[in-house]
């Protein structure tokens, strides 16, 4: 029996340049926001904080000071 990927979330290990797939899924959390980002679609994460953001200025919010 295959088992679909639809609405679970992956686990991700990101790199510079990329991403590494650690668990099976179809979208990742943005972690700003919260929103559901589908893997095809994210473009925006840190590979020194592990995280993934759902856009440019989610991200460029993770990395102003507190």
């Amino acid at each position: 029996m295959l088992m679909s990927n639809s609405s679970r979330q992956a686990r991700l290990h990101y790199l510079s340049g990329g991403f590494r797939v650690l668990s099976p899924g179809d979208h990742v959390v943005c972690a700003r926001t919260g929103e559901k980002i589908p893997l095809e679609e994210l473009h925006y994460w840190s590979a020194e904080r592990q995280e993934a953001y759902a856009t440019a200025e989610a991200a460029t919010a993770a990395m102003r000071p507190a």
